[in-house]
């Protein structure tokens, strides 16, 4: 298993959950991810940095 970093952009927001999409690479796979586990101020279009089993928010 890999603890990264990975960096993500937040593509939509869907009640409880959000869909993630890697921007550190290029691929079209979304990761649907539960509200709880990210930041609590998350926004569509920010971006997200996933390192040690945690999210956190890049500008």
């Amino acid at each position: 298993m890999d603890f990264g970093p990975f960096e993500y952009v937040v593509k939509r927001i869907d009640g409880d959950y959000a869909v993630l999409v890697r921007c550190d690479v290029e691929t079209s796979d979304e990761k649907l991810v539960a509200r709880a586990l990210l930041p609590a101020e998350i926004m569509e279009g920010m971006h997200l940095r996933y390192e040690c089993l945690a999210y956190e928010i890049i500008s």
